[in-house]
């Protein structure tokens, strides 16, 4: 059933001549290459509470999202049934096993956490960002490389995210001298399956003598989001401990956050290729994501707080000449 809805999709797309394939591409890039400058923004300028919760949302969504795929080992659909082709080039793009799918468990919890913070302010954007949810799971299904269960459970393990981050910040809210034991916990929790997913045991089916999917590599987008859960919780105890910065909307304060953002995109786009020639592919990827996520969590906020607290001090008097 999973499949012949897929290959109904292809059907379609093939008789449209793919005229919507690079619209549902760039939905899917967007999600999982620009879509956490919009909360590391909110966290920087805007709101650190939220900003703050959308973050953790997202990072125990993919961290966990991440541990479940490289746990199932599920064949991508095209390896499960050949008659599947993707659309445009996702076939190269699409890495890691299929089941669930990454690129929505990385949308639900930053579009979701956006559309809880506008609904009472403005409906229309919680429905813009409810509708980009759903579009980015079905962008998946559409290009052919996840199925509806792919998506439907990221979803779910999205939502788990989100309402337990809600109740952990609602707890710390109340009890903030706990919050290190939970920063710990995560950080280990972490290293914990960084090594289960390393040594644990992955199918090895061959095709004559070629091995049908490698798990070496498959492994790669596991190491970066748990690298990158752990790096949050690192860089979330850096502020809170050391930096103790606070956003403002003052013209200072957004015009850092925009360079903020153009820097994590830069370490987005240019960060990867070197840190994997250094340090192979699995621990370049976590370096890769780790460095963004503490430039997001700390780096950054220990600038802004520099900079817009130079900005307040007043000149020093000029001394008087003789």
């Amino acid at each position: 059933m999973d499949l012949d809805y897929l290959l109904l999709l292809q059907s379609f797309r093939n008789g449209i001549n793919d005229a919507l394939t690079p619209f549902m591409e760039a939905i899917s890039l967007f999600a999982v290459t620009y879509l956490v400058i919009v909360p590391a923004f909110l966290y920087w300028c805007v709101d650190k509470r939220s900003g703050l919760f959308t973050l953790a949302s997202y990072n125990a969504a993919v961290a966990a999202n991440a541990v479940v795929k490289l746990s199932a080992c599920v064949y991508r659909p095209w390896i499960r049934d050949s008659r599947i082709i993707p659309a445009g080039d996702a076939i190269t793009t699409a890495t890691g096993y299929s089941f669930p799918s990454g690129h929505t468990s990385t949308a639900t919890p930053i579009y979701g956490a956006m559309a809880l913070r506008a609904w009472r302010r403005s409906r229309w954007i919680s429905v813009l960002c409810l509708i980009a949810v759903f579009l980015t799971g079905f962008s998946r299904n559409y290009l052919g490389v996840h199925t509806p269960q792919d998506v439907l459970v990221a979803m779910i393990i999205s939502v788990i995210a989100m309402v337990s981050m809600a109740l952990l910040f609602d707890f710390l809210e109340k009890r903030p001298e706990k919050e290190n034991y939970f920063l710990l916990g995560g950080f280990l929790l972490g290293t914990a399956a960084l090594v289960f997913v390393t040594f644990k045991q992955y199918p090895m089916d061959y095709i004559g003598n070629r091995l049908l999917v490698d798990p070496y590599r498959m492994m790669k987008d596991g190491y970066g989001d748990i690298g990158m859960f752990m790096a949050f919780c690192l860089g979330r105890f850096i502020e809170k401990t050391w930096i103790k910065f606070q956003p403002s909307l003052t013209r200072d304060s957004l015009v850092a956050g925009l360079a903020g953002g153009v820097l994590a995109l830069l370490i987005i786009d240019t960060a990867g290729t070197p840190l994997r020639a250094l340090l192979g592919l699995h621990f370049g990827c976590l370096a890769e994501n780790a460095l963004l996520m503490l430039f997001i969590t700390a780096i950054w906020p220990a600038v802004m707080k520099a900079v817009c607290r130079n900005k307040e001090q007043p000149a020093e008097p000029a001394e008087e000449t003789a």
